[in-house]
């Protein structure tokens, strides 16, 4: 079997798909405007089929973990078919979904059903006001009764991503209030570092916040580091024996970050991005249209591999092509 592996040594068998832009959150630190399509583009998002294709190839590459990503992939209103083909067709082990949790009461079961092996819900406070200033939605109460659906029905794999961000989530007392949350319920709960990018350079000055502060926290109430699989994402994974969940910590502007990279990108448009800050992306999307494509398409992808970098530069203040983190799946 072919693979994908770059100059460094590094292997990626976890792609991150984008099947869409459109977010219907409007959160502070990603698309405090809302959702608004780039003026001038009239290319659309990659079509189910094309995406179909793409998953088939990406199997013969030793992908075996893909994860649909947006903007908010369920906006798709064909967001339940390219999931069950995925899973039926794919040859893929493991199809999982980042969501900001609109509507997850009403599509857990659904979510289940389709065969959806693990869920990355966005929730960067448990206070229902801070909750509503962040995101502009008053779903909190929405998304906790998703999440008790999915943990009734005994879904294995439930995360909670929050960015970590001043004066907002970023007390002891806040920790604490994570903390208790994931005493009871068996959820890896992960603290994401804020990125800077093209949109939020001066966001990104007011609000950020070292992840050191948080793995001070976890180091002094005894949490411990706990390794990963190959598949996994970025995060340092921390274990306590009286909690059922997890701590997590994702901080890309740590030393050594990149080292253990192991994804990829993919557009929803079908631009194939070595890095989330990377300058350039590749246009896989004309390989996508034919079934007798797929030779050519494995070729391609191998061969950008030999263009990825070692590291990415954001504590240099380079950004990238990435305007904001919807544009690339985050």
């Amino acid at each position: 079997m072919k693979e994908l592996q770059d100059t460094f040594g590094r292997k990626f068998p976890y792609i991150r798909l984008s099947i869409t832009d459109v977010c219907n959150f409007r959160c502070t630190y990603c698309l405090p405007q809302g959702y608004k399509k780039t003026p001038g583009d009239m290319s659309s998002f990659m079509s189910a089929k094309e995406i179909s294709r793409l998953a088939k190839a990406l199997s013969e590459l030793g992908v075996c973990k893909i994860r649909l990503t947006g903007g908010e992939p369920t906006v798709r209103k064909d967001f339940f078919d390219i999931l069950k083909n995925m899973k039926q067709n794919s040859n893929i082990p493991k199809i999982t979904m980042t969501t900001n949790g609109y509507r997850l009461d009403k599509i857990a079961k659904q979510l289940y059903d389709a065969g959806l092996d693990g869920i990355n819900i966005s929730i960067d406070s448990l206070n229902r006001e801070t909750f509503k200033n962040l995101t502009g939605h008053d779903r909190l109460s929405e998304i906790l009764a998703g999440i008790k659906i999915l943990q009734d029905l005994d879904f294995k794999s439930i995360k909670v991503n929050a960015v970590l961000l001043k004066d907002i989530n970023d007390t002891e007392k806040d920790f604490e209030t994570f903390a208790n949350f994931i005493k009871e319920n068996k959820i890896d709960f992960r603290f994401i570092e804020l990125m800077e990018t093209g949109d939020s350079k001066e966001y990104f000055k007011k609000n950020h916040v070292p992840a050191k502060i948080f793995k001070d926290y976890l180091e002094k109430n005894n949490w411990i580091y706990q390794t990963h699989g190959k598949d996994a994402g970025p995060a340092l994974n921390y274990i306590h024996p009286e909690f059922k969940g997890k701590f997590g910590l994702i901080a890309p502007y740590s030393k050594d970050f990149c080292k253990s990279c192991n994804r990829l990108r993919i557009t929803a448009r079908g631009d194939l991005r070595l890095c989330l800050f990377g300058n350039t992306g590749t246009k896989i999307r004309h390989l996508l249209q034919r079934d007798n494509q797929k030779d050519e398409l494995v070729d391609l992808i191998i061969s950008q591999l030999h263009l990825k970098k070692a590291s990415h530069h954001l504590e240099l203040g380079d950004t990238g092509i990435t305007p904001n983190l919807s544009s690339t799946g985050g």
